[in-house]
Parts: C-alpha cells; sequence; structure tokens
C-alpha cells in the first residue's frame, strides 16, 4: 500500500512539474503554405531562441489550408504564397474575421528538370503551352525526342494558383499532370525522371534538379525582387487585424532585419535590401 502511494505521490510530483512548465506560456499556431514553410522554420527557430516564454506550432498544408484556419479561428497566422481570394474575404467577414496581408519575401517559381535535360530555358508560351498538354514532346521546344513528363503542384497550394495566374492565365492545367502536394516532392518526382518537368519556389532548388531561365532570365534575387523574372510573387504571412502582443512581436521580428536576413539564408528574397552591420568603433 505505501508503495502504491510513493508511486501516486511520484507520478503526481512529474505531472505538476511539466504542468508548471507551461505555466505562463504564450501560444502561437502557424499554418499554411509550403512554400513559406522554411522561412516561418528559421523564424521559430530564432525567435523562440530570443523568447522561451513563447512556444510556436508551425505546420504546412498549403496556402488554401492556411487560411481556412485563419477564418475558423485554429491558427494565429497563416502562411501563403499567394493572396486571398474574394470568396475567402467574403467567408472571412461573415465570421467577423479580418484577414490582414504582411508581405515577409519575395519568391521566384522557377520551372525544374531532370539535370540531364539539355534544355536551359523556356518561354512564357512555351511553359504555358507545356501544362496545357499542348506541346507533349520535348523535340518541339529544341530538346530530344521525349514524352514530356508534366509535374505540378496540387490545387490546394498558393503556388498552384500563382501558375495557374502567371503562366497558364487561367487556362487548365493537362489532366495527365501529375500532382503534388509540396515542393519538396515536385523535386524528388523530377529528380528520378529524365523526362520530366516542375516548378518550385526558388529556395527549394538543389544539386538534384536543373532550374531553367524563363524568357531568357534567370531567377535570382536581384531579378525577382525587382520583378524583372516574369514568375515573381510576395509571400505572405496573414493575421486576424493588426497582430498583438506576441503575434505582432513575431512578425515584426519577420520583417526586421535580423529576420530578413534568415529569409535570404533559406534561399528566398528578402523584402528590401538588408542593412550592412554597422562597425563597432574600437
Amino acid at each position: 500500500m505505501k508503495k502504491k502511494v510513493l508511486c501516486f505521490m511520484v507520478a503526481s510530483a512529474i505531472l505538476l512539474g511539466f504542468t508548471s512548465l507551461s505555466v505562463g506560456k504564450t501560444n502561437i499556431v502557424i499554418k499554411g503554405s509550403t512554400t513559406v514553410l522554411p522561412i516561418a522554420q528559421k523564424l521559430l527557430e530564432a525567435y523562440t531562441s530570443k523568447h522561451p516564454d513563447v512556444n510556436i506550432s508551425l505546420s504546412g498544408g498549403g496556402s488554401g489550408d492556411g487560411i481556412k484556419a485563419l477564418i475558423d479561428g485554429m491558427t494565429d497566422i497563416a502562411n501563403s504564397s499567394r493572396e486571398i481570394k474574394p470568396e475567402e474575404e467574403a467567408k472571412a467577414r461573415e465570421k467577423n474575421v479580418t484577414p490582414l496581408a504582411h508581405v515577409v519575401a519575395y519568391d521566384a517559381i522557377v520551372p525544374i528538370v531532370h539535370p540531364k535535360n539539355k534544355i536551359k530555358d523556356l518561354s512564357l508560351d512555351q511553359l504555358s503551352q507545356i501544362y496545357q498538354g499542348k506541346i507533349t514532346n520535348w523535340k518541339e521546344v529544341g530538346g530530344e525526342d521525349l514524352e514530356i513528363v508534366v509535374v505540378s503542384r496540387d490545387s490546394s497550394s498558393g503556388t498552384f494558383e500563382s501558375w495557374g495566374h502567371l503562366v497558364l492565365k487561367g487556362a487548365r492545367v493537362t489532366p495527365k499532370a501529375q500532382m503534388q502536394a509540396s515542393n519538396g516532392a515536385v523535386v524528388q518526382t523530377v529528380a528520378k525522371n529524365k523526362y520530366a518537368i516542375g516548378y518550385i519556389g526558388l529556395g527549394y532548388i538543389n544539386k538534384s534538379v536543373k532550374p531553367l531561365s524563363v524568357n531568357g532570365i534567370a531567377a535570382t534575387v536581384e531579378t525577382a525582387r525587382s520583378g524583372q523574372y516574369p514568375i515573381s510573387r510576395p509571400l505572405y504571412m496573414y493575421t486576424n487585424g493588426e497582430p498583438k502582443d506576441a503575434v505582432a512581436s513575431f512578425i515584426k521580428f519577420a520583417l526586421s532585419n535580423e529576420g530578413q536576413a534568415l529569409v535570404e539564408s533559406v534561399g528566398f528574397v528578402p523584402v528590401k535590401k538588408i542593412a550592412a552591420p554597422t562597425k563597432k568603433k574600437k
């Protein structure tokens, strides 16, 4: 009997200990775009190291899922790689939610192919025709006599929305396209198939795939920020109205010189040129 009482006391003490650790903690929930995910993760790590009293929960799922979660009151910040849609704004008004956009970075959506594909550049029109299924063989755009395997993001993705607007101009993606749930999945699919073409955010480019220039312009930090690269876009964090308390502090950090340097460190484009650190006088 004494052993049971002792075990209960120990278990209760452990439980109380864990509970006491969470007392006073402020929780921030962030959901949405997989494109914005690496930016948010980097910001989260740096912010929580400076603010140990803040817990931040981060998950992906797509821009549409993030915005829906904001409207439903299930997240404090919705990451999105596209602007909120009019129908989403209407649903938000019905629930007394006021989505407010904070541009935290810029991105270039980059077409990618297998490293062995000899194609280096495609025009916007060629990309549009490939994704509509009107161009189906690489030889039609100066490549080998091989069938093109079209890889696309799925419809819940903000990258899919942006590609549809900037490249397809509202036309439908070919039903033969292989739809992928994330930038990482697109990279893996294209890296394993020498006939494939896909598109990803600038920060996801690695040696397993080859990025293509578009209209003769390569995707870089400079061409994305200036808008010279034809498939560039802002990346957002949406809040319900003006953020307050810890959420406001996090957004302010994301837009600070330190936060924007972190944006650049994961391969995306800061909203403005980062100020050089001031030299300390000896």
